[in-house]
């Protein structure tokens, strides 16, 4: 029988475990914590072949945790609501997967800016999520656009590789 999870800013999960002689033992499940940049949910709803798509699809299955704040979810809607007539799906829709993220990811206070630090204020966003989360990395289709992130200790990788790591390629 599994007990609470408790996801902590490391990027592990630890689950109890109570056994049936009733002794319990704790085990730390290595998890990877990203945060999501805007484009790759636009990117999810354009097509269902990309990397994204699979990202998107597998939010809330385990594989991976998304750390977002106040401000990076209300890009995210602003963002989807946009380009809703483009997309082909309904303002609920949009707005629908904004409250599954917000269902499913790790909400973080964000105590600091340091706005400026990227070339785009929307990415500064991005980027003070992931810092406060202690992600892993920021997956986008924007890399360039996140030059700096890796001096303070947040990797910036692409849909695509993120999938490869996840997957052990």
């Amino acid at each position: 029988m599994r007990g609470p999870r408790d996801s902590r800013n490391d990027g592990t999960t630890r689950a109890t475990i109570q056994r049936n002689d009733g002794t319990t033992r704790a085990t730390i499940h290595s998890m990877r914590n990203v945060v999501l940049d805007t484009n790759v949910l636009v990117s999810a709803l354009r097509s269902r072949r990309g990397a994204s798509f699979e990202i998107v699809a597998a939010l809330g299955r385990d594989e991976f945790e998304v750390s977002v704040s106040v401000s990076l979810l209300l890009e995210y809607e602003a963002t989807l609501l946009r380009h809703a007539g483009e997309l082909g799906i309904a303002a609920e829709d949009a707005v629908g997967l904004v409250d599954y993220i917000c269902d499913v990811a790790i909400a973080h206070e964000i105590f600091f800016l340091w706005r400026p630090f990227l070339r785009d204020s929307g990415d500064d966003l991005v980027l003070e999520v992931a810092v406060a989360a202690g992600s892993e990395a920021i997956v986008t289709h924007n890399v360039r656009d996140f030059s700096g992130a890796e001096k303070l200790g947040i990797r910036v990788i692409t849909p695509k590789q993120f999938l490869h790591q996840l997957r052990g390629r």
